[in-house]
């Protein structure tokens, strides 16, 4: 699979149906965050790590109900799977905005500000819309990064590329966690 390149639920379900550990998403030979394309250059780095942690959350929540996708982790936390993928659907198009287009919010509101995570309820309509969201922005942000040769370049004036794009990588890696610990909890499943 190619960097950037995202695919449909019933593609990451094949993927985590692990025969050797059936607690863990894939059998480690066929783990398709791991692929035998070397990188030998900062943007290849940079863009694997990205297309890394986006496999581990649609991972995550691969084989989930819309209930499941949206139950809360503990009060008084509005954090959920189906939130996660919100609020990532948000910082795919706050990446862009740092770099400077300018783009209104997906979810959140001057009204309210948590509305990636508060509207995460259980209707398989607002969980399909999530993903079509987070797919969509993510897309768009391969998209932006592909049309600058210089991660150097500073797209919003202040900030250059390469650092936007550490920043989206730890945003991701952070919430990888937290879906470890949310799926976890539904199903017993564990990190890998």
């Amino acid at each position: 699979m190619d960097p950037g390149e995202h695919n449909d639920e019933a593609a990451v379900t094949r993927w985590t149906l692990s025969t050797v550990h059936p607690d863990m998403w894939a059998d480690p030979d066929d783990d398709p965050r791991e692929t035998d394309v070397e990188t030998f250059d900062e943007r290849g780095t940079l863009l694997d790590g990205l297309r890394h942690h986006r496999l581990t959350m649609e991972m995550k929540c691969a084989g989930l109900d819309a209930e499941q996708m949206a139950r809360r982790s503990v009060p008084p936390s509005t954090m959920s799977l189906l939130g996660l993928v919100r609020h990532l659907a948000e910082g795919e198009r706050h990446f862009r905005r740092t770099a400077g287009e300018d783009l209104p919010r997906i979810y959140r509101t001057p009204e309210d500000r948590d509305g990636d995570w508060n509207g995460a309820i259980a209707d398989p309509a607002v969980v399909e819309d999530a993903w079509c969201q987070w797919r969509a922005e993510a897309e768009l942000t391969d998209r932006f990064i592909a049309g600058f040769a210089d991660l150097g370049t500073r797209p919003g004036g202040d900030v250059q590329l390469r650092d936007i794009l550490v920043a989206q990588i730890a945003e991701y890696a952070r919430h990888c966690g937290h879906a470890d610990l949310l799926r976890e909890r539904i199903d017993g499943r564990v990190g890998q």
